[in-house]
Formats: C-alpha cells, sequence, structure tokens
C-alpha cells in the first residue's frame, strides 16, 4: 500500500489554479469538468492542526480530473515539472491505460503539465504522451525534454482564465480529424 505524507501537497497550488478555471468555465457554460478525489484511509492526524498527517491510498486513481465539455467527455491529469525534463516515472500504469480506454470511447484524454521553471503551462495530449511512454518501453529514454514538444501546445495568457487549456481541446481534436 502506498503511504501519504505532505509530499502529496507537491500539486496543490496547480489543483487550485485548475479547480478555479474549471469554475469558469462552469459559470460560462463552456465545460463541467469535477476533480476526482483519491481515497485514503486517515492513520495519524494533527489534532491542533485538523489535519490528516498519515494515509494509505486506498486504490490507485486514475486521472485528477474528468468531464465534459461542449458535448464532448474529457479526462485529464496535472502534473509539475521543475526542470526541463520531465519524468515518465510520474505517469503510471494504470492511468495510461485508463487514458487509452477513455479515449477507444471516443473521449479526449490529456495531460496539464505545468513547467514552473519557465512558469509556463503545456497541454499533453494523449497520443503524444503515449509516443514517449512507447518509447520508454522499448529501451528509449525514460523521460522526455521540453524541447521535444510541440510549442503549439504552450497554453497561451488570457484574462481571466488561469489555466485556459479549453482551445488546447478543440486544437488536439482538429488534428485528428486532419489525420
Amino acid at each position: 500500500m502506498a503511504t501519504w505524507n505532505s509530499r502529496g501537497l507537491r500539486g496543490s497550488t496547480l489543483e487550485d489554479l485548475i479547480n478555479r478555471t474549471n469554475e469558469k468555465y462552469q459559470e460560462n457554460h463552456l465545460a463541467l469538468i469535477q476533480k476526482i478525489p483519491t481515497p485514503i484511509t486517515p492513520i495519524k492526524f494533527d489534532k491542533e492542526q485538523r489535519h490528516i498527517t498519515l494515509a494509505y491510498f486506498d486504490q490507485k486513481s486514475t486521472v485528477d480530473y474528468i468531464g465534459v465539455v461542449q458535448g464532448i467527455p474529457v479526462c485529464f491529469d496535472a502534473k509539475e515539472c521543475a526542470t526541463d525534463t520531465f519524468s515518465l516515472q510520474n505517469i503510471h500504469e494504470h492511468q495510461v491505460s485508463f487514458m487509452e480506454q477513455f479515449e477507444a470511447q471516443q473521449g479526449v484524454a490529456f495531460f496539464l503539465i505545468y513547467y514552473t521553471n519557465r512558469n509556463e503551462f503545456y497541454y499533453l495530449p494523449y497520443e503524444h504522451m503515449r509516443f514517449f511512454w512507447d518509447r520508454a518501453r522499448t529501451g528509449g529514454r525514460k523521460s522526455f525534454r521540453y524541447d521535444e514538444l510541440n510549442p503549439e501546445y504552450i497554453l497561451p495568457r488570457k484574462n481571466g482564465i488561469l489555466v485556459p487549456y479549453l482551445d488546447m481541446i478543440q486544437k488536439d481534436l482538429s488534428e485528428r480529424v486532419d489525420r
């Protein structure tokens, strides 16, 4: 069983930004996206601070978010990266499997990666991630570099939207049609 401790809060700022973005999208009737909670069993509590300090994950989670955008089912996972090299150890087999099945059902699966060193958000389509994943499984690099990514999927800055990923879903879908 995996354990949880304070390291589990590493992505909380990114999660906060995405949650606020999703609220904005919902208010504007553009999307309905929900955060999927990771089921845990608490072990230790800090009664003074009123929070859990140690817990076990009950089961493997699939993705961080799932929902619908203008009738299109979407799921995605959010990751942070402090360097220009993203280790594929940050992505788990069960996530890849879930996303593959989700896409087979005509859904759109992707990763939102926040490159903290660049203060940039990147939309990584499932198919692009799968290329890196398969490369690693056949003996290639166990990571991918920022310069290997398609710069057209860097999220643009938009007033009022903290992590503006909807345009990238549209780009992802249009590229699928072109294939």
